[in-house]
């Protein structure tokens, strides 16, 4: 059978590859080339590691008018995000942030049995699970259907679709309008900003509040985290980018919280530009700090190439090095940024042994590009490896702290961002 393929959508998509996805103008300039790449969720069973695997450019342009950084949309949402490995509720540390939010939050609010909170990209309801002792009705909106049955069976109401205007429009229309709507690392996956962040407007109450978090780009930048770019995300946020795309939609920025989650975000909080909500100093603060990093300075953003570039060929010779002395060194963590860690290092079976995750839904698959076998973190005991690569480093007291054990056998830690070096699992002992 012949495939049929929409000529027109797919003229449109290659046509939106070299626009600015925020403010439409052309895209030139390269941020940073970091190779061919597969998705970096897409995990592989054995059977498919005899298999053809597709692979995308992983070269993301920065728009010299707006300074969005942003990855050209190879492959559409639909196809990444219905069915998706990663679990929130499999760190600890993330859950605890959580909590602790739904709980500042709440107060911040006033938030009680009359409120209507709506959180957007819910996942397993990691979050949304801590309303319900606090006697806040909430809603979860997840397109991923497995992910999304896992909060179903927690009791939380959730949504299997992918938000945006219409279904915003719907759930008006259904008297579901939000006195809160939280987005914790769900902006920078949607390719259509404009229709995304209408459909925020559109569900927001007239004195409502939208909390966005996101990796910030400014500590991306300065702390060399090129592993947190990949395919499923396709935007990378200035604060200055984020002012500009809640002023397009009639929203204003009121407060705004650094956050060390995934090696650095941002917490912005919206309301409707009309909104009686004031304009806490804050937000002047941090505008001034990216003025003066030079995030509005195109000669900021050509630098940043060459020092990912020397960050790979740091962890190259640390890793070749130990192999060369006969060392062991295996995975600890099959996130998505160390998919693009392992891909554009060329780091394989070759230098780890396996890694381990602590998400079941991950063993016995194989990481997408370099195939390395993942395991329960269990193996990591059997094997007593010498050395383990902290893939998912924003994670790394927490991981540390589980895994400090590894120091009876004399194994040690290696961080590989931003610049690879050694730790020693005695560091970790209470």
């Amino acid at each position: 059978m012949t495939a049929r393929f929409d000529v027109s959508a797919t003229h449109e998509l290659e046509a939106r590859r070299h626009r600015c996805r925020l403010c439409g103008s052309d895209l030139r300039d390269v941020f940073v080339d970091l190779g061919m790449s597969p998705l970096c969720e897409s995990f592989l069973s054995a059977d498919e590691c005899d298999g053809m695997e597709p692979y995308f450019p992983l070269r993301p342009l920065v728009c010299a008018k707006c300074f969005l950084v942003q990855v050209p949309e190879y492959v559409r949402p639909t196809e990444i995000f219905s069915d998706y490995a990663y679990f929130s509720s499999y760190s600890q540390s993330w859950v605890a942030h959580a909590e602790r939010y739904c709980a500042a939050i709440t107060r911040r609010l006033g938030l009680d049995a009359q409120s209507s909170v709506i959180e957007v990209a819910s996942n397993d309801g990691y979050l949304l699970q801590h309303f319900k002792p606090l006697g806040v009705p909430v809603l979860g909106i997840e397109p991923a259907a497995n992910v999304a049955e896992a909060a179903i069976r927690r009791g939380i109401e959730t949504r299997i679709e992918f938000f945006g205007s219409a279904l915003a429009h719907r759930l008006v229309n259904e008297g579901r309008a939000a006195d809160l709507i939280i987005g914790n690392n769900v902006l920078a996956q949607v390719p259509d900003l404009h229709d995304f962040v209408a459909g925020l407007r559109i569900l927001l109450k007239p004195e409502g509040v939208v909390t966005l978090e996101f990796p910030h780009l400014q500590r991306l930048m300065a702390e060399v985290q090129f592993d947190t770019i990949y395919h499923e995300h396709f935007s990378y946020f200035s604060f200055l980018a984020i002012r500009n795309l809640a002023a397009r939609h009639d929203l204003k920025i009121i407060d705004v919280e650094t956050l060390p989650t995934h090696g650095g975000s941002l917490r912005v909080y919206l309301a409707r530009a009309e909104s009686r909500w004031p304009q806490e100093p804050s937000v002047a603060c941090l505008l001034a700090d990216e003025h003066q990093a030079g995030l509005d300075d195109m000669a900021t953003y050509s630098a940043f190439a060459g020092r990912v570039k020397r960050t790979k060929r740091d962890l190259l010779a640390l890793l070749i090095e130990l192999r060369n002395a006969g060392k062991t060194i295996c995975g600890y963590g099959a996130p998505g940024k160390g998919n693009t860690l392992l891909n554009y290092c060329g780091i394989g079976p070759d230098f780890l042994d396996f890694t381990v995750d602590r998400n079941p839904h991950k063993h016995g698959r194989f990481t997408p590009g370099r195939h390395i076998p993942i395991l329960p973190v269990a193996a990591i005991d059997i094997a007593r490896p010498d050395y383990l690569l902290l893939l998912p480093w924003n994670l790394q007291t927490e991981i540390r702290a589980q895994m400090r054990h590894i120091a009876s056998w004399g194994g040690r830690f290696i961080v590989p961002i931003p610049t690879p070096r050694i730790i020693h699992a005695e560091e970790c002992m209470p």
